[in-house]
């Protein structure tokens, strides 16, 4: 067979045409299906998706004790960044405590917001400073922990109260004004404050379980409460150590805004 075909040519270069363009189109058609098997055999990765937890607050520790929470809530589904409002008091006790910490809040949210990672960002003081301003500046989901947790606590129509270690009264009073504004106002039991100074109380984890706990019962045995809210940030730990302790649900609100976020994602 060989015979014949060369046979039909006068000598070797005039075959070699055709020998060379054969071996190129072997060699494009193995390139091309090289290349398709990669293809389907490499899995597209997902885009990161980023979750920011901004402290109002400059505690650090409690930053990244919130942080943590949120984490394990999110399970690997999207990963959480945690930043602090430097400029701002290491516990805000006061209304105006709250209403100082908003433009760092702001600043911080407009920040990420621009990255194309970040999904959403999570407001991490009980009363939500600077929530609904950041909300009005940023296209990503803004959540509360103030808020998720009323809405969380207040779920299936049940009766709830919160438990603080800040005694304000101002505070307390918006407490009352957003469980209205929610439309929770008449499951809303009212506040139960732990004794004596908070930025002591705060420090010692110990001593801040045992005066919580003191309070947690009171608003379920004395107010009728049937879910405790834990009224700020930097007790949500506290919140998940005192939990066996309890029948009713302690909601820590930093969960519950984290459970918010991820239901966005989904």
């Amino acid at each position: 067979m060989l015979f014949r075909v060369t046979s039909a040519f006068r000598n070797l270069s005039d075959l070699r045409p055709i020998l060379v363009g054969a071996a190129l189109t072997g060699l494009a058609m193995a390139s091309t299906a090289a290349v398709a098997d990669d293809n389907t055999s490499t899995p597209v990765e997902a885009a990161p998706r980023t979750i920011v937890l901004i402290n109002p607050n400059s505690s650090t520790g409690a930053t990244h004790s919130m942080a943590e929470l949120a984490r394990m809530e999110v399970d690997g589904q999207a990963s959480v960044e945690e930043r602090s409002n430097e400029g701002a008091p290491a516990l805000l006790t006061t209304p105006e405590d709250m209403e100082n910490a908003i433009p760092g809040v702001v600043q911080i949210g407009t920040e990420v917001a621009a990255r194309d990672d970040v999904v959403a960002i999570i407001v991490s003081a009980f009363s939500d400073p600077g929530l609904e301003e950041l909300r009005a500046v940023v296209d990503i989901p803004v959540y509360g922990i103030g808020e998720e947790v009323f809405h969380e606590a207040a779920s299936g129509g049940r009766e709830f109260g919160i438990v603080t270690v800040t005694p304000d009264e101002g505070l307390i009073e918006s407490f009352r004004q957003k469980a209205a504004s929610l439309g929770y106002e008449d499951q809303y039991k009212g506040v139960r404050v732990t004794p004596g100074d908070p930025k002591v109380l705060v420090t010692s984890p110990e001593k801040l379980d045992e005066a919580l706990a003191a309070a947690v019962q009171e608003s379920i045995d004395e107010d009728g409460s049937s879910a405790v809210i834990m009224g700020g940030g930097p007790l949500s730990a506290s919140a998940i150590r005192l939990q066996p302790q309890f029948d009713v649900p302690l909601v820590v609100a930093v969960n519950a805004a984290a459970r918010a976020a991820l239901r966005n994602l989904e």
